[in-house]
């Protein structure tokens, strides 16, 4: 018995040893056939590296175009404009009658997740979204006053969700609509046709490093020119034709900023036009006068967020306020030329509990005060509606009550009347005074609204509002309704 176990282990050790041998000698390749150009049947021209991203590749009318009045016809009578990040003026106000609230819902749509928000011009909207069956970028266009789909064009670009996909609101001048997708791809298409006109790679041209929470700078367009900030490895800013995609001017990276998720906003300092934008490495000023445009004018690095989301600005003829969150606070900036030399020097430096902040929305200047929401570090304000004054941005001089918390909400003015959406879909509605602000109205505008972040737009008595899921138009009543609950 002994034997035959001996034999049998000894059987199957040799029988194992055959089938390793044998696995190591087999050639799987024998069969294999050798791929070469046209052998798949591709079309000539389609072949791609894994990274590569045609901008704007595809478009669909959709199905309600052929309901949907030409430009010139119904839209024609709709005048008002919201063409880019924070209005028209860029300082996120409207004049309108003060007797203006905006409570009915009209139309909602279903979005990508993500914080993008539109833009509006000529009654229609504009907001560039993200498809995440499609693993592309979307530049939808809908028709204001119903909601109805009118075109969108897409692009292939996959990406992992980081609190959502998309970021920036598109700027619209004349006939034009330009957008800057999470993963810096710069797109200019017709903005009554959706016709693809030119486009940029800002990461393949530049070396753009794009930051962890995706592109969040917002295009500016500027007497036809568009603004970026690449902050690349060569290039820190450049000026484009919008008509054209051809480079107009652009500015060496001297200073060796990169990418933040700030925009660049435009600014006069000693009667000279200036592009001002935060970049993760300081602050800096480029020309945007005639003939000088792209020259760096100053440039600061003693207050350097490592994540910047609010924009600069401007609360004085020679003074910049620079907020950040993440502990970062706010800071005071002041520019003076003395002949031909600038210098920008930060007065003033503190942390969130200790003054004026905001950890993503950019600050509003109205009537000689400044407005803001307050951050989750920001003490026992934290989250409040708070007004402060230029010359102490240290003291409140009013904060809203207790319970009155917004979050990471964005707000805005229309009129003499602040509209506040709290990051959970409640509307706030204030008048704002000369030192103070008297709430008029809380509303319910999205029944469970979840992180309702995205800057919100108004033009022609429609106010759009968006949370991560969903984008809301809602329109105009009278102030005869503020008693209604």
């Amino acid at each position: 018995m002994r034997n035959k176990v001996t034999l049998l282990t000894a059987a199957l050790v040799v029988f194992y040893l055959l089938v390793l041998i044998g696995w190591h000698l087999y050639d799987p390749t024998t069969h294999f056939t050798e791929a070469v150009p046209g052998a798949d049947h591709r079309p000539e021209g389609h072949t791609r590296k894994a990274d590569d991203v045609l901008i704007g590749e595809f478009f669909m009318k959709e199905e309600a175009t052929a309901s949907t009045p030409s430009k010139g016809e119904e839209q024609g009578s709709l005048k008002g404009e919201w063409p880019c990040f924070r209005g028209a003026n860029r300082d996120n106000q409207v004049a309108k009658p003060s007797d203006t609230l905006i409570l009915k819902e009209v139309w909602t749509v279903e979005t990508g997740e993500g914080h993008a928000s539109p833009a509006i011009s000529e009654g229609r909207v504009y907001v560039l979204d993200y498809d995440e069956q499609l693993s592309s970028d979307v530049l939808r266009c809908f028709d204001l006053p119903t909601g109805k789909p009118l075109w969108r064009r897409w692009y292939r670009v996959p990406m992992k969700r980081n609190h959502g996909f998309s970021r920036t609101i598109p700027a619209v001048w004349q006939d034009f609509v330009v957008t800057i997708g999470p993963e810096g791809h710069v797109m200019c298409c017709n903005k009554h046709t959706g016709d693809l006109l030119w486009t940029i790679d800002m990461k393949k041209r530049f070396g753009t490093e794009i930051p962890f929470w995706y592109t969040g700078q917002c295009p500016l367009i500027d007497n036809g020119a568009l603004v970026l900030a690449p902050a690349g490895k060569d290039t820190l800013m450049l000026g484009v034709d919008v008509t054209s995609g051809e480079t107009l001017w652009g500015t060496p990276n001297t200073v060796g900023f990169k990418m933040s998720h700030s925009s660049v906003m435009p600014m006069t300092f000693a009667a000279t036009p200036t592009y001002v934008y935060v970049g993760v490495g300081g602050v800096c000023g480029v020309s945007a006068q005639t003939g000088q445009q792209g020259q760096l004018l100053w440039s600061a690095t003693k207050w350097q967020p490592s994540v910047v989301a609010p924009s600069p600005l401007q609360i004085s003829p020679s003074q910049v306020f620079l907020v950040a969150g993440y502990g970062a606070g706010g800071a005071l900036l002041q520019v003076s030329k003395s002949g031909s030399a600038w210098k920008a020097e930060v007065l003033d430096a503190y942390k969130a509990a200790e003054g004026m902040s905001s950890e993503q929305q950019t600050p509003i200047c109205h009537n000689g005060t400044l407005i803001t929401i307050l951050p989750k570090d920001g003490g026992g304000m934290r989250e409040r509606l708070a007004m402060y004054t230029p010359g102490n941005i240290h003291t409140p001089i009013w904060t809203s009550a207790a319970d009155e918390r917004f979050g990471l909400g964005p707000y805005m003015m229309v009129g003499d009347m602040l509209f506040a959406l709290k990051e959970d879909g409640e509307l706030f509605v204030y008048r704002v005074g000369t030192s103070s602000m008297t709430l008029l109205k809380r509303q319910r505008v999205m029944e469970e609204g979840i992180d309702a972040w995205g800057p919100m737009a108004y033009a022609d008595g429609y106010l759009m509002v968006r949370d991560s899921k969903t984008m809301k138009c809602l329109a105009a009543v009278s102030a005869g309704g503020l008693n209604d609950k």
